[in-house]
């Protein structure tokens, strides 16, 4: 399986009727390169999650798989000491709380509980800490993807970020230690994290104060790398830790954060616009191993960087992910391969990935008839075959005996093909 393929023209869109005996999308999914070296690259997997219509959020980190949604809420405690902070932090299951839309049909809008729709992920305030005096912990939120095998991609997130000083909200990609990697869920997050492969996009809200002084908000780009771990995991002065300007409010409203990694280059956005890009050399440190996706929203008092504990109930709010990426899964190469390469007419069976929408993502903007719609493969039909799938993720009810995780390309597919032919080859005759 190609870790970032260049194609020799743009790929039909979704949109496009498909190949005959083929669905559309089954050899990946694209997206412009970051500079000229190469027109664009593809990806072979995709995870779609549309929080603003999520309505059913498994309460267990045992997950079975008819409540799988493609997320694991995580539960794990950390110690001050492990932490580097004043305080420890403890990711609770009750920190993680659905307020979707209250109709399917629905783009804009407020939550069923009220406010800002989507996934909510909270930090407690300082009258709510846990533990004793002396060894508390600061209440916390985190949700990680089920996917363990991404290895490169283009991940994005739509976020509202908290409006309250002393929390980081991080949206990230970490590398899992092989001897994890056949493990789906698990509970103590540190045990199963490599820490020097990591790529992170993390907002700090006590530079909320940024905004006032000249418009603008800034945003912490992270490489951790070896460099960084031996650094007692402190990237601040490696040549792979950035703070750029975001070109709006993230605590005013929904927008998109994203990065793109591949063999050549780590890239961040915002709202479809560059922010840095990083060549992925790193004195051969940069990241190349499979991973995981983690969404947090977190403190530790640590004055030098996430500050806090918040004085009051701290929110994130998520209206959905979006990930296309190349799996280290030697079966799902394999079912790459049997069905793309080889066959010449292969790059006319991807879909581009759409550009970030010109009208934006916020549910709550007025003066649109769908202010919070955005494009998703997964709601279209032949977009997503043989991928890896999670009804719920979607507001569709789960079959009791559980879902069929992978929905491998329909049988009827090449017999309907067969059937045109036979009829067109009648009418010639």
């Amino acid at each position: 399986m190609p870790c970032a393929l260049s194609l020799a023209k743009f790929a039909n869109s979704c949109a496009c009727v498909p190949e005959i005996g083929h669905p559309r999308c089954e050899c990946g999914y694209t997206v412009n390169a970051t500079n000229g070296s190469s027109p664009y690259a593809l990806f072979t997997d995709l995870l779609e999650t549309d929080f603003l219509h999520l309505y059913n959020l498994p309460d267990s980190i045992d997950i079975p798989a008819s409540e799988a949604v493609g997320w694991a809420v995580q539960a794990y405690n950390v110690t001050l000491s492990a932490a580097r902070g004043p305080y420890g932090k403890a990711a609770e299951i009750d920190n993680v709380v659905l307020n979707p839309l209250p109709s399917r049909k629905a783009w804009g809008g407020d939550g069923q509980l009220g406010g800002a729709p989507g996934l909510q992920v909270w930090v407690r305030s300082q009258q709510d800490l846990l533990g004793p005096a002396g060894d508390q912990m600061i209440r916390s939120g985190e949700i990680d993807s089920l996917r363990r095998d991404m290895r490169y991609g283009s991940f994005r997130v739509g976020m509202r970020m908290s409006n309250v000083s002393g929390t980081c909200a991080a949206f990230f990609w970490v590398s899992v230690l092989a001897e994890h990697m056949d493990r789906t869920y698990y509970s103590h997050e540190p045990q199963y994290r490599n820490d020097s492969q990591e790529i992170d996009m993390e907002y700090l809200s006590r530079q909320n104060i940024y905004e006032n002084s000249n418009g603008s908000s800034p945003i912490n780009l992270v490489i951790q790398s070896p460099a960084s771990a031996d650094a007692n995991y402190n990237a601040i002065n490696t040549s792979t830790f950035r703070v750029e300007n975001l070109p709006f409010k993230p605590r005013a409203g929904y927008h998109e954060y994203r990065f793109d990694w591949t063999p050549e280059r780590i890239v961040f956005f915002a709202d479809g616009q560059r922010l840095q890009e990083f060549e992925n050399t790193f004195d051969g440190d940069a990241p190349d191993a499979p991973g995981t996706l983690m969404l947090n929203h977190w403190s530790t008092g640590n004055e030098g960087w996430s500050a806090g504990p918040p004085a009051q109930d701290a929110v994130l709010t998520l209206s959905y992910v979006k990930a296309y990426f190349n799996s280290s899964n030697v079966t799902r190469e394999n079912e790459w391969r049997n069905a793309c390469a080889g066959d010449r007419n292969w790059t006319g069976r991807t879909c581009p990935i759409p550009d970030f929408p010109t009208q934006g993502i916020d549910p709550q903007r007025t003066g649109l008839e769908d202010p919070g719609k955005s494009y998703f493969f997964m709601y279209d039909d032949y977009c997503n075959v043989n991928q890896t799938m999670y009804p719920a993720a979607t507001g569709g009810k789960t079959s009791s005996s559980g879902p069929s995780l992978t929905q491998h390309t329909p049988t009827i597919w090449p017999l309907l093909g067969w059937t045109v032919m036979f009829g067109l080859f009648l009418l010639g005759g």
